[in-house]
């Protein structure tokens, strides 16, 4: 018993413990602050799981669900892009304007060209709705954020590779 108990100190003082680690993961991006406990304001902490690889850069953007703004180029209210971790989950804040419905999208920009590759990027919306070729309906992806912090999940799709058909040779 003492073997462990010593044990159990080591990993603690290098902060590997375990459980305590699992519930407190480093958040990133520049809004990080006011994901931590205790702050003020409006964000949301958003889990990106899922991802195929480790390449590239991850951006996230949140978006109104209005019309004319939902999903439309240079319409996001707040983004953090950042480049891929090494491995796991990647938890990323991002404040928002106060409580609401909001949208967040994650993307993994796998060949970093700052646009959706659909043939190699991941992509994933709030409330994971499933996909297709064209954008999710904008009430399949909103959420709620209230005052504090929101936790949502996200995880990546991939568009798998198409069978295409050979044409009949006449």
């Amino acid at each position: 018993m003492a073997k462990f108990l010593a044990l159990a100190a080591i990993v603690a003082s290098f902060g590997l413990a375990g459980p305590a680690a699992a519930q407190n993961p480093a958040v990133l991006g520049t809004d990080a602050a006011a994901c931590h406990p205790g702050s003020s304001g409006t964000a949301v902490l958003v889990t990106v799981t899922g991802f195929k690889d480790r390449v590239g850069r991850l951006r996230i953007q949140n978006y109104t669900g209005n019309k004319g703004e939902y999903l439309e180029s240079g319409k996001y209210l707040r983004r953090q892009e950042m480049p891929i971790t090494a491995g796991g989950d990647m938890h990323v804040c991002l404040t928002l304007p106060g409580p609401g419905r909001y949208v967040v999208v994650a993307l993994q920009d796998r060949d970093e060209n700052g646009k959706l590759s659909p043939f190699s990027d991941g992509i994933g919306f709030t409330n994971n709705p499933r996909l297709g070729l064209s954008k999710p309906a904008a009430e399949k992806t909103l959420f709620t954020a209230g005052p504090g912090v929101t936790n949502v999940t996200i995880v990546l799709n991939y568009l798998r590779g198409l069978s295409v058909r050979p044409i009949a040779q006449k």
